[in-house]
């Protein structure tokens, strides 16, 4: 079906969102944690961790054990815990259900779709790719494909102009305060799942709408559309 220029771009949020990513993350840190002497973090208690990207997640792997990390240590630690995922990224990783499907309503419906993550970019393709998925995505854009990343609202506005070629409407998905927080400094509005990586339940951070599962995004999609090619 051709994109049809009247449909918002839907931009997807990667960890949390579209991906179910927090063993695979969680066990790549505990094994850096353990081998610094640390203990390891339960996988329960370690979800809202994740968010800001992996040197983020080490650093407050860390922080929690109250253990103080140089930046120079926190760069060969970083170096290192990228090196370990990259050969781990789907062990347990899987799409949240009804990714897929919703993905291929959305395309078939003529949205043109893409990823803002704070992954970085070639991990977050080969995930994607390992998924199955990656080639539903006119852009994947990870948290070293610009100058900048989310919560800075460029992230998700260059991400839309690099998916389209130029700025069109847009709707954010994501699961997280910084997902909600990049896209209000965009001015686009925002859909977020409830099942993702977040300290604080989802509805108090003011989304436009809350999805419980993947089923209910289409009827999410057209409130919004309707609201941004008004």
């Amino acid at each position: 079906m051709p994109i049809s220029s009247s449909l918002p771009i839907i931009v997807f949020d990667l960890d949390g969102t579209l991906a179910d990513t927090a063993a695979d993350l969680i066990a790549t840190l505990n094994l850096i944690l353990e081998r610094e002497g640390l203990d390891a973090i339960p996988l329960a208690s370690a979800r809202d961790l994740i968010g800001q990207g992996s040197r983020a997640l080490l650093q407050r792997g860390f922080t929690l054990q109250r253990r103080a990390l140089s930046p120079e240590r926190l760069e060969i630690l970083f170096a290192d815990f990228l090196h370990h995922y990259g050969d781990h990224l789907t062990d347990r990783t899987r799409l949240f259900p009804g990714v897929e499907a919703a993905l291929e309503r959305l395309s078939h419906r003529g949205h043109t779709l893409a990823v803002c993550t704070n992954k970085n970019e070639a991990l977050s393709r080969q995930l994607l790719a390992d998924l199955g998925v990656a080639s539903r995505f006119a852009a994947i854009c990870g948290r070293d494909t610009f100058a900048f990343c989310k919560p800075d609202p460029r992230h998700l506005t260059e991400t839309v102009r690099l998916a389209t070629g130029r700025m069109v409407p847009a709707i954010m998905v994501g699961d997280s305060k910084t997902d909600i927080d990049t896209a209000r400094a965009a001015e686009t509005p925002v859909i977020a799942v409830s099942f993702g990586y977040t300290d604080v339940p989802v509805a108090r951070l003011a989304p436009d709408v809350v999805i419980e599962h993947f089923d209910e995004i289409d009827s999410a999609v057209t409130q919004l559309s309707e609201w941004v090619t008004a």
